[in-house]
C-alpha cells in the first residue's frame, strides 16, 4: 500500500510539472457576440461573412465595420523551473534541512514481531464447528 502511494504521488507530481509547464493557444471566431468556431491546433473556420474589399471601394473612403472577429488567447507555461538554493539565506538552509530531517523521521517503520506461538503448530480442522452447530454470524 505504502508503494502504491508513493508511486500515485510521483505520478501526480509528474502531471503537475507537465501541466504548469505547457503552453497553448485556443483560435476563436465570433460572428456578432455568438462563438461560431475555435480551434486548438489551427486557424478557425469562419462563418463567411466577412467584408470583401473589392478594387472599386479603395476609392471609396467610407469603410463598413465588419460583425466578425477573430480572438486569440494564449496561455504561457512556465519557463524557468531551476529554482537556486544559493538565494536562501542561512537561517532558511537551516529551517528547511532541519524541517526535512524531523519529517524523514515521522515514518521510520516500527516492525512488531510476535513470536510467543513459533515453537507450537496450530490444531488440525477435522470438522467446522459453526457449521456441525448450525450457529453463524449475522
Amino acid at each position: 500500500m505504502k508503494q502504491f502511494i508513493h508511486k500515485l504521488g510521483a505520478v501526480s507530481l509528474a502531471f503537475l510539472v507537465l501541466f504548469t509547464t505547457m503552453s497553448f493557444t485556443v483560435n476563436m471566431h465570433y460572428c456578432g457576440e455568438m462563438l461560431v468556431d475555435y480551434s486548438f491546433t489551427q486557424h478557425v473556420k469562419t462563418c463567411g461573412m466577412e467584408i470583401q474589399t473589392s478594387p472599386e471601394s479603395c476609392d471609396s473612403n467610407i469603410t463598413k465595420d465588419s460583425c466578425c472577429k477573430d480572438k486569440q488567447l494564449i496561455v504561457e507555461g512556465e519557463d524557468n523551473l531551476k529554482l537556486s538554493f544559493e538565494n536562501l539565506s542561512l537561517e532558511q538552509q537551516t529551517f528547511i534541512t532541519t524541517f526535512v530531517y524531523s519529517y524523514i523521521d515521522l515514518f521510520e517503520t516500527v516492525e512488531e514481531s510476535n513470536d510467543s506461538f513459533k515453537d507450537y503448530s496450530p490444531p488440525y480442522l477435522i470438522e467446522e464447528i459453526s457449521l456441525l452447530h448450525q450457529t453463524f454470524l449475522i
